[in-house]
C-alpha cells in the first residue's frame, strides 16, 4: 500500500455518513458509514485498535448493525473478529476466495507484529452485485480482484461514495506483488468498473487522503485514461 498522510473528513452526502479512522502502524482508514435517519452504522475494515474505533462509534450514539470487509491483510481485518463479538454482530465480505488470506491472519500478524487474530470467515460472503443495507441506505458490492483475490469495494449511487479499500488511492493503486496478485486484473477492475461510476464519486481509500473518479480517470499516472483530460 502507499504511504500518504491521512486526513480525516467527515461526510455532508445526503443521509448515509461517514468517518475516517486511521488504524494501526499502516494509519489503515477504517470507515463507520450510517445512515443519518436511523442511525444505524457499519464499520468497513476495522483492522485493530477497536478501542477507538467502538469508543467512537458509542461517542456518537451509533447503533452498530453489521462489519464489512474489503479484503483479509491484517491490517483490514485484524480487529473485525473482535470487534463483531463486542458488538454482536456478523461479518460481511469479501468475495469467497479472500479465504486464502483470512485463514492466514495469524501468520499475517506474527510477520508484521500486529496482535494475535485468529482466522476468520465471515458470515456472509459478497459477490459481485450483491447488496448490503445500512438502515435506510443501500451499497453495491463490487468485485475488484488484483490486489488480493477476492478484494470487494462499497459504492453508494444515492450518496456518490465508494469505498474503495487497497485498490484505488489518490494518484496510486494497490500493490499486485503479493501471493495470488494479479496487475492486469486490477488495472481491468478499475478502467471496466470503477471509472463507470459518476465522475463525483469521492473515493474512500484504503489509505491516505480522499479522492474522486474523475480525478484519478484524468490524472492517475497507472490507470488515467487520456479520453478524460
Amino acid at each position: 500500500m502507499p504511504q500518504f498522510a491521512i486526513p480525516i473528513a467527515p461526510s455532508t452526502a445526503m443521509s448515509l455518513q461517514y468517518h475516517l479512522i486511521p488504524v494501526t502502524p499502516f494509519a489503515q482508514n477504517c470507515s463507520v458509514l450510517w445512515c443519518d435517519v436511523t442511525r444505524e452504522a457499519a464499520i468497513v475494515d476495522a483492522g485493530g485498535d477497536i478501542d477507538r474505533i467502538h469508543a467512537w462509534v458509542a461517542q456518537q450514539g451509533l447503533t452498530v448493525t453489521k462489519l464489512l470487509l474489503t479484503h483479509g491483510h491484517i491490517d483490514h481485518a485484524g480487529g473485525a473478529g473482535e470487534l463483531a463479538a463486542q458488538l454482536g454482530v456478523q461479518i460481511e465480505g469479501p468475495e469467497q476466495s479472500e479465504s486464502f488470506w483470512l485463514d492466514q491472519l495469524p501468520n499475517q500478524g506474527r510477520m508484521f507484529g500486529f496482535p494475535s487474530s485468529p482466522a476468520l470467515t465471515p458470515e456472509r460472503w459478497l459477490n459481485e452485485g450483491d447488496s448490503v443495507s445500512i438502515g435506510q441506505e443501500t451499497l453495491q458490492v463490487i468485485h475488484c480482484p488484483g490486489h488480493t483475490p477476492g478484494h470487494v469495494v462499497f459504492y453508494s449511487a444515492a450518496a456518490s461514495v465508494l469505498v474503495a479499500g487497497d485498490v484505488l488511492f489518490q494518484g496510486s493503486i494497490g500493490r499486485t506483488d503479493f501471493p495470488m496478485g494479479n496487475h492486469q486484473q486490477l488495472i481491468d477492475a478499475i478502467q471496466q468498473k470503477l471509472f463507470l461510476l459518476p465522475d463525483d464519486t469521492v473515493v474512500i481509500p484504503g489509505h491516505g487522503p480522499l479522492t474522486t473518479i474523475g480525478d484519478e480517470k484524468r490524472h492517475n499516472p497507472f490507470v488515467a485514461d487520456a479520453r478524460f483530460r
